[in-house]
């Protein structure tokens, strides 16, 4: 049943964008014996769990080279040139986001600046499952050798009969990737997080995943290895006006319902007409998809809401702080300054959230489950430290020199406030 709600009071928006709750009974602590499993005995660890749940006997957790080749011959040449264009639309807009070195002199004789340096050893895991996501190789394999990442690495679950897909290793070669591993789930975390004989421990993990890779992640930061970001099942929020295409917008809802049956949808419109048309939509394309019953029962945990104008339809968005925004109204540029939390925003009626998913450019791994509030979605930023430097020179240090006496006398740090002195006194002396 679809859950349709017309003109709600503020009061109750919160309860109304509820995600859905998953399963966390004994989650922690399963996962928390897996990382002790694979702590302890390495690659044999990984070959027991493997069998254990992925129901695969794997003797080589390296894909070897012959593997590659293989799944190279096996794409189609239309594919292949599909993915080319998204690597290359992917490249040119991640590599736009490379910063120039920007020197500021904060004082007569003080200068500040940032440098970016990569994060050496990252992790990119990719889900296998009923999606096989070769598309999120690019999204994350792409902006790492931007950075220039000594070492990346890639896990990804086997199939049934112990190969990985091939879109996924010739997307992964395509981008320069070789040391590929045939590790899924929260095993795939923890070795990335402890190391294995022939798996490299990494500085940063990347990529999505079910709940139990979330929550190896999340556990991988107590061993002081980072993370993208918190992610959780797909979700998209769409907003729509009289000029919107009830087409479209149920095929940009169905588009995530049908990832898996966690993920969530929110449809909010303004005009009645389109509301009712965009439901029948639904009911005639979801029996059309092939993963039908994953979409149906993601759709009957999502939300059907008509509103009274945009800018309460907007500031519910806010509210729910949607990993991708839709936004089928006339003039769509005109609130985007208005959009305070969303992970990505799709403007006008032919920018499918689809198109972010593969091929415009930008990236699709994003915040989920609310985190829009307060993160950002992967850039090549993420494959990157900043590290602040600073020059003085002797007129500089006697600038400043005062102000750091006091403030560290007054915090009662009298060795900071020492090693200005020293300095001031030398120059006093030389002059």
């Amino acid at each position: 049943m679809i859950n349709i709600t017309k003109y709600p009071e503020s009061n109750i928006w919160e309860g109304l964008l509820e995600r859905p709750a998953l399963e966390k009974k004994n989650l922690r602590a399963t996962v928390q014996d897996i990382f002790l499993k694979v702590k302890n005995e390495g690659d044999a660890a990984l070959k027991d769990l493997s069998f254990k749940f992925d129901k695969v006997q794997i003797n080589n957790i390296l894909v070897s080279e012959a593997e590659i080749n293989f799944a190279i011959g096996q794409v189609s040449n239309e594919l292949k040139t599909a993915i080319l264009q998204a690597k290359e639309n992917i490249f040119r807009f991640h590599l736009a986001q490379k910063a120039e070195i920007n020197e500021i002199e904060t004082t007569e004789g003080v200068v500040c600046w940032r440098e970016s340096r990569a994060i050496e050893n990252v992790g990119l895991y990719i889900p296998g499952g009923t999606a096989p996501l070769f598309s999120t190789v690019l999204m994350l394999a792409v902006p790492a050798k931007i950075a220039d990442c000594k070492e990346i690495i890639l896990c990804t679950p086997p199939q049934k009969d112990g190969s990985i897909n091939p879109a996924i290793l010739y997307t992964a070669q395509l981008c320069g990737i070789t040391k590929i591993y045939k590790v899924g789930g929260a095993q795939a975390v923890a070795a990335f997080t402890f190391g294995t004989e022939t798996i490299l421990k990494v500085d940063k993990i990347f990529g999505p995943g079910n709940q139990y890779v979330t929550q190896a992640k999340q556990l991988a930061m107590e061993y002081n290895v980072a993370i993208d970001l918190p992610a959780g099942p797909s979700e998209v929020l769409v907003i729509a006006d009289k000029t919107a295409n009830p087409q479209f917008c149920a095929a940009d809802l169905l588009s995530q319902a049908e990832h898996g049956i966690d993920s969530q949808v929110i449809f909010i419109a303004t005009d009645e007409f389109i509301f009712n048309d965009t439901l029948k939509e639904i009911e005639k394309q979801l029996a059309e998809l092939p993963r039908n019953e994953i979409a149906k029962i993601a759709i009957e945990n999502s939300q059907f809401i008509l509103m009274k104008s945009i800018d309460e339809a907007i500031e519910m968005s806010n509210t729910y702080a949607p990993e991708h925004l839709i936004l089928s109204v006339d003039k769509p540029r005109n609130y985007i300054s208005r959009i305070r939390n969303a992970g990505s925003i799709f403007l006008g009626n032919y920018t499918p959230e689809s198109a972010g998913d593969y091929a415009s450019g930008t990236n699709h791994t994003l915040p989920t489950n609310g985190f829009a509030r307060n993160y950002s979605g992967v850039s090549l930023d993420s494959f990157v430290k900043k590290i602040t430097v600073q020059e003085i020179s002797k007129k500089g240090i006697q600038n400043i020199g005062k102000t750091i006496e006091l403030m560290a006398a007054a915090e009662g740090l009298d060795a900071h406030k020492n090693a200005v002195s020293l300095r001031l006194k030398f120059l006093d002396n030389e002059i």
